[in-house]
């Protein structure tokens, strides 16, 4: 399975009218994945990403999708609180494959 097929089923989508819109999503949060762990750019290109770090860009890109305002925390969750747990959580799961020697 994909990474934007694992998107689309978190995201419970079976059209590919966003397609376009949830690659650029992804593309964003392996970007941020990859600077808050220290590896460098594109690494994910040519390494395997843990399935944590995959986790977390799932859930970070689905984040993208729900509040492409960025001001909620989703279709179901009008609060700006909800919107930080994702992000907290996206942090927690992409700490356990940090490169903690930068």
């Amino acid at each position: 399975m994909t990474l934007i097929q694992k998107v689309k089923a978190n995201l419970i989508l079976e059209h590919e009218a966003d397609d376009e819109l949830l690659e650029m999503f992804i593309a964003a949060a392996v970007s941020y994945a990859e600077s808050y762990q220290h590896v460098p750019e594109k690494y994910y290109t040519d390494h395997p990403m843990p399935p944590t770090t995959e986790q977390a860009i799932i859930v970070l890109s689905s984040h993208f999708y729900e509040s492409r305002d960025g001001s909620t925390g989703g279709f179901f969750a009008d609060n700006v609180q909800a919107g930080q747990q994702v992000w907290n959580m996206v942090n927690l799961l992409l700490r356990l494959d940090r490169d903690w020697k930068v």
